[in-house]
């Protein structure tokens, strides 16, 4: 599921997936409404719908269009992978499922079931309708066979021939042969043959090769046009070649997709390592929980699919062909920039430049200056955090190098700077969360690169994710040691960092380099120091200090004293931070919540939220950075960091979030509020029942600012300040 598209590859609807564990218990003192929460199942789907609508909105350029749909096939897939999954898994082993809606597993469960298939269905239509006649207009056409004249056949019979036939491999079911078993999100055929000889007819399965191209170019035909066909449309009209001899009585398309979420027994039996891969293959056989069939299919053929499956007629998605739209990312590889976003270069961070456009760069000397406040993708990745990361390996003077890695991409140049490192003589310490969920296999390789290199690998606390984003070097210097952080929102990763918006600090602050030092001490050995300055950590310490500073507000605000709270997350659902923020609104403070995905907080309800408000910001690259700003009574407190506001991330992992002191760091992300959350800025704004309205245009029809392309822009622009 892997796409240089933002939300589109497996990491995008994990990040807003949390998993059913026991909620946090609230303070409540009655004094707020029993139905004050928003279902987060719903909302999670809401934030899909809002993907659907930017490919459906005719404004975009077309091919950002098919991918958004891709987007939205990849991350329902998930959700039905992982959350859906969960649900049904607790309810069917009998344990408790906390819902924040005060309605019954089976509900949700039927709500979730009604708004999927209608997704499904508008997903299928925008399709059909709308972005393909589009693409056959502006020269790119998904044919069906029936499209294509007796030239084009003889062409292709040939390509199926010598490409596609070769690695197909047809499973019979009958008594001699099992029904096979169909592996999640793979696409197969169905196919119901008859014997001539002896008028039996037999059921087979063909599945459609996941290492082939999904869209299948066909030969030029010298109209200038870019032709593809799918496929499994190809394979069926080739059924022949497959069942020499046999009548092909129907053929269909079907897909499956299992429960592939990871429930890791930790103990001391054995290492992370081995639970982790034992799981691993065992989640390749989790049970079916939604089957996709094309709305054609014969009532036979389903019949026999459900009973094998064991798929009831609610989990059953009947859909106009072709299914898994998914394939559409491949359509990103066209050349034609004129259907695509204009490119847009990052630029390197104006304190990062050197004084003179002759001079190297150097990332220690710009840092000792003061303190640099990053933000990808309208500053560059490469040229800060990964230039950063590269001079320490390099520099004699660095000591050690200690970095956190949660993902990261399969060339990565961070891993292979912690490499050098080590090959260098440093001291090198790599935390590796090998249980980034769809990103497991691929650390596990990287940790063994790593430890082969002589790095310290270690792999975090028991029953926490260390999803927290930390670098530290540590350079011998005149005056004795100094510490280089980095404290992120995003994943050392270089591809995401083009596509992800995130902040990043780059800092010598020696209280920031002390807290960092004392977190990594707690995480690779037996340190209990929790005695953080400058840091809020999960997950002992920042559901608490956030509470805290919320409640300061409330009392700030009921004394006559300035008060007001901003928030930026992927997902608010954590109860007790929304019900801190409920009082708050209560008390009179001004509550702004910029949310990517998942929203439980319902906003703008007289006598409990009236003073917030919750909007969302979608498009070209991925709202992933997480900021919380407190009005303070005027000694304004900001923190940026990897924390949202779900109960895995404040419960059940270890986060850090770093309190910014730059007066201009902080007057930068105030202005950023106050452009996302302006009337004039295209967003979708949340009611008060959970229905989300998009604005992207102004009363007399002209688009409102869009703030990713206006950001880049600005950025771009910068000059070096003086400091």
């Amino acid at each position: 599921m892997d796409s240089d598209s933002p939300y589109g590859d497996a990491t995008v609807a994990a990040d807003l997936l949390d998993d059913y564990e026991p909620e946090p218990e609230l303070v409540d003192d009655g004094t707020l409404p029993g139905d004050r929460f928003l279902d987060r199942e719903l909302s999670w789907l809401a934030f899909n719908q809002r993907v659907l609508e930017l490919a459906e909105d005719d404004t975009l350029p077309l091919l950002e269009r098919a991918n958004f749909l891709a987007i939205f096939a990849s991350n329902l897939d998930e959700f039905f992978m992982v959350r859906v999954a969960g649900l049904k898994r607790r309810i069917a082993t009998g344990l408790a499922v906390p819902t924040n809606v005060g309605r019954s597993p089976s509900d949700v469960l039927a709500d979730i079931g009604r708004l999927a298939h209608e997704l499904q269905e508008r997903h299928a239509r925008a399709f059909r309708e709308s972005v393909k006649p589009a693409l056959d207009d502006a020269g790119i056409h998904v044919e069906n066979w029936s499209d294509l004249d007796e030239a084009d056949r003889i062409r292709v019979d040939e390509l199926f021939t010598g490409q596609i036939f070769p690695v197909l491999m047809p499973l019979a079911v009958d008594p001699a042969h099992p029904f096979p078993y169909i592996s999640g999100l793979s696409l197969n055929l169905s196919v119901r043959v008859r014997n001539p000889k002896t008028s039996r007819i037999e059921f087979a399965r063909v599945k459609v090769p996941p290492n082939l191209p999904r869209f299948v170019q066909l030969p030029d035909d010298e109209s200038g046009r870019l032709r593809y066909i799918p496929l499994e449309d190809l394979i069926s009209n080739h059924l022949d070649h497959l069942f020499p001899g046999m009548e092909i009585l129907e053929h269909h398309e079907f897909r499956v997709t299992r429960n592939e979420d990871v429930q890791i027994e930790e103990d001391e039996t054995e290492s992370i390592i081995q639970a982790l891969e034992k799981e691993l293959l065992r989640r390749r056989f989790g049970p079916p929980i939604r089957l996709e069939v094309t709305d054609d299919m014969d009532d036979v053929t389903l019949s026999l699919l459900m009973s094998e499956l064991d798929i009831t007629e609610q989990e059953v998605y009947r859909l106009p062909a072709p299914l898994d739209l998914g394939g559409l990312f491949e359509l990103q590889k066209i050349a034609r920039p004129d259907l695509k976003y204009p490119k847009q270069v990052p630029t390197t961070a104006a304190a990062l430049l050197p004084s003179e456009p002759s001079d190297k760069p150097d990332i220690f000397a710009s840092m000792r200056r003061g303190d640099i406040l990053l933000h990808h993708p309208y500053e560059s990745f490469s040229t800060s955090v990964q230039a950063f990361l590269e001079q320490a390996a390099a520099d004699p003077n660095v000591l050690a190098i200690k970095q956190t890695l949660y993902r990261t991409s399969g060339d990565s140049p961070i891993v292979e700077a912690l490499i050098d490192a080590a090959e260098a003589g440093k001291a090198v310490l790599a935390l590796v969360e090998i249980k980034a969920r769809f990103d497991e296999q691929a650390n596990i390789g990287w940790a063994r690169k790593l430890e082969k290199a002589g790095v310290h690998v270690v792999y975090g606390l028991v029953g926490l994710k260390t999803h927290s984003k930390l670098a530290l070097v540590i350079r011998q210097e005149r005056g004795g040691l100094r510490h280089y952080s980095h404290i992120g929102t995003g994943n050392y990763n270089p591809k995401t960092s083009r596509i992800y918006e995130d902040l990043g600090l780059l800092t010598t602050d020696d209280t920031v380099g002390k807290d960092i030092t004392r977190l990594f001490n707690e995480l690779s050995g037996y340190a209990i120091e929790k005695k953080f300055r400058r840091l809020l950590v999960a997950p002992l310490h920042l559901r608490k200090g956030l509470i805290k500073r919320i409640d300061t507000e409330a009392a700030n605000a009921r004394a006559g004293k300035p008060s007001g709270i901003r928030i930026k997350v992927n997902s608010m659902v954590d109860e007790a931070i929304i019900d801190a923020l409920y009082r708050a609104s209560q008390a009179g403070v001004p509550v702004d919540v910029w949310v990517r995905g998942i929203c439980s907080l319902k906003p703008g309800v007289p006598g409990l939220s009236e003073n917030i408000r919750v909007r969302s910001i979608l498009g070209r690259y991925l709202e992933h950075s997480r900021i919380f700003s407190f009005a303070n009574d005027g000694e304004r407190q900001l923190f940026i960091g990897s924390a949202d506001m779900m109960h895995r991330n404040l419960d059940r992992r270890v986060e850090a979030l770093v309190r910014l002191t730059s007066p201009a760091h902080i007057d930068e992300l105030e202005t950023l509020f106050e452009e996302a959350m302006s009337d004039e800025t295209s967003t979708w704004w949340l009611g008060s029942e959970g229905e989300w309205e998009r604005h992207s245009r102004a009363a007399d029809g002209t688009p409102l600012v869009d703030l990713q392309s206006k950001l880049m822009t600005e950025i771009a622009a910068r000059k070096r300040s003086s400091r």
